[in-house]
């Protein structure tokens, strides 16, 4: 999922968009370093107080980071200079690596192309990842421009390694925004055909492919699955604000994976931009803009109430995710802005948002003056293309 930032950015794909400029250190194989030290303070912020955390090091500037069942490995988009080169004035240049929280180990899963997205099987001896890799006489596009999303841009499963490619699709379309079910039976992702972004579901052996959303104006992405294995939560923004309204404004919505049980979980005008929801089924963390224009990290509740600010930081915290045992979240962060992003790791134990809490997925309350979603149409499932 490129990195989609609301002002030049809707939302769908990874990139390290704000990484366009991003500044590649060169690293191969396996690599040393500290081990982490959740008891270091973190640096001095304006305002507030952060939760431990470190900045991972001996790894490419990376972003779109996800851990794996265990907890230690992580797999994420980085500036890899192995990757197909953007056009000119265009985001692209990233490939999918894996490597530990610790950066003891790391390696690249493919080199060829430019990949986007990425996401960890359950029983953590495969990978999906999208890739341009077989597509390369397609136009590049750019990864951070839903008017130019490149085309030929494919699903692929993989060994940890890289080995054993099977490709999931063959449509010349762009595709990315992949995750999978917590028991590893479905994958779902973003399908934009003539700039329209939908989200579908597919089994990992290719069969079973179905849309579960059927919208025109929204515009959704970044789909994850919750914990009950049936519900997938996401946000959407509207092709018709685009450009017009800035920040974007952002509503992150759950839906049930055969299309149905739409609802509604942000209502406000604010940019609720890339959540992952937390493996106690009641929480999430999300971006949104603090003081202007100033990206941070916030857990969301979807019982309702304010959200709590998680980073802060003058220059960009987005992209958050958490680990299956709730107790860690990576993010990435700048001190400058968009660009030369850092993975972190921040200890978020003491917020309890583990699994031993799930107690299945709360309604959301509607607030007083709440800006209610009625345009967004989704269908039944239908057989894929």
């Amino acid at each position: 999922m490129p990195i989609h930032t609301a002002a030049s950015v809707p939302g769908a794909a990874l990139v390290l968009a704000a990484g366009a400029a991003l500044v590649s250190t060169a690293l191969a194989g396996s690599h040393t370093g500290p081990k982490p030290d959740f008891s270091a303070p973190p640096p001095p912020m304006p305002a507030g107080t952060e939760l431990p955390m470190y900045k991972i090091p001996n790894i490419f500037p990376a972003a779109e980071a996800y851990y794996a069942p265990d907890d230690y490995h992580i797999i994420a988009q980085t500036q890899d200079p192995e990757a197909a080169k953007p056009d000119p004035g265009k985001v692209g240049g990233a490939l999918t690596w894996i490597f530990t929280d610790d950066g003891k180990k790391s390696w690249r899963v493919n080199a060829k192309g430019n990949d986007a997205c990425s996401y960890f099987f359950p029983d953590m001896k495969r990978i999906v990842w999208t890739s341009t890799k077989d597509n390369l006489d397609l136009p590049k596009g750019n990864w951070s421009d839903s008017n130019d999303y490149p085309t030929g841009a494919e699903l692929y499963i993989s060994d940890l390694d890289g080995s054993n490619i099977k490709r999931l699709t063959n449509n010349k379309y762009y595709e990315a925004e992949v995750s999978v079910s917590p028991k590893g039976d479905w994958i779902v992702f973003g399908r934009a055909i003539d700039g329209n972004m939908n989200l579908w579901r597919i089994r990992p052996d290719g069969t079973g492919e179905q849309q579960i959303t059927f919208t025109e104006d929204w515009q959704p992405g970044a789909p994850f699955y919750m914990p009950d294995n049936e519900t997938i939560m996401f946000r959407a923004w509207r092709r018709s604000e685009y450009g017009k309204v800035k920040p974007t404004p952002m509503t992150v919505f759950t839906i049930k994976h055969d299309g149905t049980d739409l609802k509604q979980r942000t209502f406000d005008r604010d940019m609720n931009w890339a959540p992952y929801p937390g493996p106690d089924g009641r929480h999430y963390v999300f971006v949104r803009m603090d003081e202007g224009t100033n990206w941070e990290v916030h857990l969301g509740d979807l019982k309702g109430g304010p959200s709590k600010r998680l980073t802060y930081n003058v220059g960009f915290d987005g992209l958050p995710s958490l680990s299956k045992n709730g107790k860690k979240m990576l993010f990435a962060r700048s001190a400058t802005g968009r660009a030369n992003l850092s993975t972190f790791v921040m200890d978020v134990s003491s917020l309890d948002l583990g699994p031993g809490n799930y107690q299945g997925i709360p309604e959301t309350p509607v607030p007083a003056n709440a800006m209610i979603v009625t345009d967004f149409n989704s269908g039944a499932r239908t057989a894929g293309l």
